[in-house]
C-alpha cells in the first residue's frame, strides 16, 4: 500500500523503493533490542514497529522529495541533488528522530504500575530509531543514486527502442 501511494506521489516506480528501503533497518533495530533485553514481540511492540515505519519513512521522503525537487529545478545530477538534500535535511531529520527516540526512553526505563506493558514499546522505538538513523543516513543516498542510474538506463533503452521503431518503414 505504501509503495502504491508513493508511486503515485512521485510518478515513479523506482524512487518509492528508495524510501521503502529505509524500513528494514528500523525493524531490525527494534527486534535486536527486544532480543537483547529478553522481551517478546508483543502486540504493544508491534504497535511500536508500526510507529517506526511512519517515522523512518518520513525521513526517506524528506531526502528523496527534496533531492528530486532540486534535481528538476536546478538541473543537478542525482549525486549532487542527493548530497544537497542530505546537507540541508540533516537537521530536521535528526531533530524529529531524536525527539521520538528520547520520548521512548521514559517508557523504556520506567517502572511502576503498567510499566511491563509500556516497556516493549519504549525498547522498540529506541532500538529501531537508533539503528535506522545510523544506517538510513548512509544507505538512502547510495540507493537513490543507484536506482536513479537504473531508471535512466531503463528509460534510455525504451527511448532507443521507440526511436528505432519510428525509423522502420511502414508496411
Amino acid at each position: 500500500m505504501i509503495y502504491l501511494i508513493l508511486g503515485v506521489l512521485y510518478e515513479s516506480v523506482i524512487h518509492p523503493v528508495t524510501i521503502i528501503s529505509t524500513l528494514p533497518s528500523a525493524g531490525l533495530g527494534a527486534l535486536l533490542l527486544l532480543m537483547a533485553v529478553h522481551y517478546d514481540l508483543t502486540v504493544i511492540a508491534i504497535v511500536g514497529i508500526i510507529l517506526l515505519i511512519g517515522i523512518v519513512k518520513k525521513n526517506g521522503i524528506m531526502l528523496v522529495d527534496f533531492a528530486q525537487q532540486v534535481e528538476h529545478s536546478e538541473g543537478l545530477t542525482a549525486e549532487e541533488s542527493i548530497y544537497k538534500a542530505c546537507v540541508l535535511r540533516f537537521r530536521p531529520i535528526l531533530m524529529t528522530t531524536m525527539a521520538a527516540l528520547l520520548g521512548g526512553v521514559p517508557m523504556m526505563l520506567g517502572s511502576g504500575v503498567g510499566s511491563e506493558l509500556r516497556q516493549p514499546l519504549g525498547y522498540t522505538i529506541v532500538g529501531g530509531l537508533a539503528l535506522s538513523q545510523i544506517l538510513t543516513l548512509y544507505t538512502t543516498p547510495v540507493i537513490y543514486i543507484y536506482l536513479d542510474r537504473l531508471q535512466t538506463w531503463i528509460f534510455r533503452g525504451k527511448h532507443a527502442a521507440s526511436g528505432n521503431a519510428e525509423l522502420l518503414p511502414a508496411e
